[in-house]
C-alpha cells in the first residue's frame, strides 16, 4: 500500500504469456475489468473495460492489447487510477478471458500464463493459473474501497467456464 491513509491509489496490471506453436490457431487473452457501485457490489458491472477499450472517466485504461502473445515484454497492459474513481464505486474486479475463436480453449492448454498487479514498483501479487487449468476465464484481483475511502487490495482467484461476454456479466458476483 502506498501509505496508511491513502491505501492503493494507482495500479497497473500486466499480462503475458506464449504465442501459440507453429501451425496452431493464435491465443488471445484479455484482461478484464469490472466496477461495481454500492448500490450493486456483486451483481451487474456498472461498466466493463477490456479489448482495447477505456472508462468512461479515463480511470481504468486498456494500454496494450495483443492477440497473439508475440514480442518482447508483456503483451497487455491496463492501467487503474483508483484515487481518480467517482465515490459511488467501491470494487474492482480484475479478470482474464481467452477468445474463443478457433474452438475451446483453456488456461492449461496456454503456455505459460503470467498476469502481474503492482503498485508503482511494488508487486501486489504474480500469478500463473495454475489453480484454474480448466477454466475459460477466471478473476484474478479485486481492489474493494473501505468507508474511509482507502482502497485495498487482495487476490480473488476464481475460475469460469464461460465465453468473454458472459465472463464480464458473471465475474463479480459472489461473496466479497
Amino acid at each position: 500500500m502506498s501509505s496508511l491513509n491513502k491505501g492503493v491509489t494507482k495500479a497497473e496490471v500486466t499480462l503475458k504469456w506464449d504465442p501459440s506453436p507453429l501451425g496452431e490457431p493464435d491465443h488471445d487473452l484479455d484482461i478484464v475489468a469490472a466496477t461495481y457501485t454500492s448500490a450493486d457490489p456483486t451483481g451487474t458491472p456498472s461498466y466493463l473495460v477490456h479489448f482495447g477499450s477505456r472508462s468512461p472517466d479515463g480511470t481504468i485504461t486498456l494500454n496494450r492489447d495483443s492477440r497473439t502473445g508475440q514480442g518482447f515484454g508483456t503483451d497487455e497492459e491496463m492501467t487503474l487510477e483508483l484515487d481518480r474513481l467517482g465515490a459511488s464505486y467501491i470494487r474492482v474486479v480484475i479478470g482474464v478471458a481467452i477468445q474463443q475463436r478457433d474452438g475451446d480453449r483453456t488456461f492449461g492448454e496456454i503456455a505459460s500464463p503470467r498476469i502481474q498487479v503492482l503498485e508503482g514498483y511494488t508487486e501486489l501479487t504474480e500469478y500463473d493459473f495454475a489453480d484454474v487449468p480448466t477454466a475459460t476465464a477466471a478473476t484474478v484481483a479485486e481492489f474493494v474501497r473501505a468507508e474511509s475511502g482507502a482502497w485495498s487490495f487482495r487476490m480473488a482467484v476464481r475460475g469460469f467456464d464461460a465465453d468473454p461476454q458472459s465472463f464480464g456479466r458473471i465475474m463479480g458476483g459472489g461473496a466479497r
